[in-house]
């Protein structure tokens, strides 16, 4: 049985893809960049499918040849210039499960998401109400899945969000922790799609996927430390307004091509917290989800999760910090060039080379700077950041070696600049 899998790269979908592997299924993976994916899962069949320009039903035929049945996994949480959700949550499926329902494929799973309802005010809650409504009449034995907070051994978005509040130092800052947030294992949610496609499965249901046990969100990040392995510490709640703030810093990064996890829809979602039919996994599927203290139970961390849990923070601390350096190297150097420059002509350049060499090198700084604020741009800026800091050294050292012992440590704090570079260059993977 050949299965076309949207979204086969992400925290859900991947997990999927693998369990139906391991279960003797041919998996398909279909997603908007799938290089990453290749190398990661090369036993997979994958197909480059970007929702966005897949809104008609023939647009997606030739990825439906010799497919049998179909699982969507894609998602996206906010709308930013790298995600339309609407096209994401509604237009893209849309046409798939019509192009479906033309070719015969009958068995659709669609994964929504627990607490869909209307009267929630995000695109997100809407969006995804608006598919379900679209796909129930549909001629096509189709069944919707309702995850809660879903946690995975992998870590990505608010399940990366939670782990990185779980390890800060001292107190473990959180926003509305009262909330409910019942939650379902990653690997609970790939059984119920793997018994949603084994016959004799029920069809035309949709699902709630999340454990009975009303969980808050202190309890969990509290519970998450402990699995960790570090020390207690108190749960302190983040204000409601500096949590605003946060999200709105969220959307501008959003807007840069980052994938914040504190956005004004996070913030929005944990408010109205996560909960649902806390029975419907066990009558539609025979089984009945783990706990939160199971789910950690059954996968110990390990030094890596630590090492995530510890940096999470520091990454966009980093990021930020070699922006705002560059940035303002470039600009004092461009408000001092005579100063900067008297440093070249007492080594013994022309006047007008040493103008021109620092105002060259300022102007790179702040190319630099600016582009490493910019997602797609970010790893070229890194690089380049590396790159002119050995050529800084190198042209210091021939023109001025006497600054290697100068107390000040021009040429000296240029070495934990580059280290720090490559450090962020390293992390700057999101999933």
């Amino acid at each position: 049985m050949r299965i076309l899998v949207l979204g086969a790269y992400g925290l859900i979908g991947s997990h999927v893809a693998a369990h139906l592997h391991a279960a003797g299924y041919e998996v398909v993976g279909a997603g908007r960049d799938i290089d990453a994916a290749v190398r990661r899962m090369p036993h997979l069949r994958w197909v480059a499918a970007d929702l966005a320009k897949l809104r008609q039903p023939e647009d997606w035929h030739r990825h439906l040849a010799g497919i049998h049945a179909v699982v969507n996994c894609a998602g996206a949480l906010q709308a930013s210039p790298r995600d339309d959700i609407a096209a994401v949550h509604v237009d893209g499926p849309l046409a798939l499960y019509r192009a479906c329902a033309g070719l015969g494929i009958r068995r659709v799973v669609h994964v929504s998401a627990a607490s869909v309802a209307a009267g929630r005010p995000t695109a997100f809650n809407t969006t995804k109400q608006r598919m379900e409504e679209l796909l129930k009449p549909l001629d096509l034995d189709w069944v919707i899945l309702r995850p809660g907070l879903v946690l995975a051994p992998a870590a990505y978005g608010g399940t990366a969000l939670l782990r990185g509040l779980a390890g800060f130092p001292w107190f473990i800052p959180t926003v509305h922790p009262e909330r409910i947030a019942q939650v379902i294992s990653v690997h609970d949610v790939t059984e119920a799609i793997l018994r949603a496609l084994s016959p004799p499965s029920p069809a035309r249901i949709s699902v709630d996927l999340l454990h009975e046990a009303p969980t808050r969100l202190a309890e969990i990040v509290t519970a998450l430390r402990g699995w960790l392995g570090f020390p207690p510490a108190k749960v302190i709640a983040i204000p409601t307004r500096l949590a605003g703030l946060a999200a709105k810093a969220g959307d501008a990064l959003a807007v840069l091509g980052w994938r914040p996890p504190i956005r004004s829809t996070t913030l929005a979602q944990l408010g109205m917290g996560v909960t649902g039919d806390g029975a419907a996994c066990e009558r539609a599927f025979g089984f009945r989800p783990a706990s939160l203290s199971q789910m950690l139970a059954q996968s110990p961390s390990s030094v890596q999760e630590r090492w995530f849990a510890r940096l999470y923070f520091i990454k966009p601390l980093a990021l930020l910090a070699l922006v705002l350096f560059w940035l303002l190297s470039g600009l004092i150097g461009l408000a001092t060039v005579p100063a900067a420059a008297a440093v070249l002509e007492r080594a013994g350049w022309p006047a007008i080379l040493a103008i021109g060499a620092v105002v060259a090198g300022s102007l790179v700084d702040i190319a630099l700077g600016a582009l490493a604020a910019f997602r797609r741009t970010a790893p070229t800026a890194l690089k380049g950041m590396i790159a002119v800091s050995v050529l800084y050294l190198l042209g210091g050292t021939l023109a001025r070696p006497d600054l290697w012992a100068d107390p000040l440590g021009p040429l000296l704090k240029v070495v934990p600049g580059m280290v720090l570079a490559l450090a962020a260059l390293a992390v700057m993977d999101e999933r």
